[in-house]
């Protein structure tokens, strides 16, 4: 942040993934509200509904990738997609691997990506890899398994730079 003001060409970004939600459910009221606050979406696969994926497409431009339970949806969604955003080049994949190597496994696989998102192990992840590499897994706004809370993605790119990158705990669905 530049005096405590976000760039004014900045592109806010929400992250979600492993959301496994049928197209009988939808997410939270509050996880909309902060999808609402969004320029653009990312979701980083299991979302297992179609009906989720228009929905979200309907409140910011949408770019997803298909997870391991996206059973249906391999038309729809690719493995793996890279973006430009605020000049900020973001690639995605649902699964990244064993955590024993993983820096150097998404350095090679997006080797000119500054951020990778990822999700799959339902476990959030900010941390910076090899040469900067941000690697970002937003957890779970639904299923958190091991972890203490339900959370989301934020990210903040501009001027082709990470400006903000944040996990944010969320209420229980």
């Amino acid at each position: 942040m530049l005096g405590g003001m976000v760039e004014q060409d900045a592109v806010e970004v929400a992250v979600l993934a492993d959301t496994h939600l049928s197209d009988a459910r939808t997410l939270p009221d509050h996880v909309w509200d902060r999808l609402a606050e969004a320029d653009v979406i990312l979701h980083a696969g299991d979302v297992t509904g179609g009906r989720l994926l228009d929905e979200l497409a309907a409140v910011a431009p949408l770019h997803a990738v298909r997870g391991n339970n996206d059973h249906g949806l391999e038309r729809r969604l690719p493995d793996r997609l890279e973006v430009e955003l605020g000049g900020v080049r973001v690639a995605m994949v649902h699964d990244s691997g064993a955590r024993a190597g993983r820096e150097r496994r998404l350095r090679r696989w997006f080797p000119g990506a500054e951020v990778v998102v990822f999700g799959h192990s339902h476990d959030p992840v900010d941390a910076e890899g090899i040469d900067g590499q941000r690697l970002f897994n937003p957890g779970s706004p639904i299923q958190r398994r091991r972890q203490p809370q339900h959370t989301m993605g934020w990210l903040v790119l501009a001027g082709g730079g990470v400006v903000e990158h944040r996990i944010l705990p969320l209420p229980p669905p």
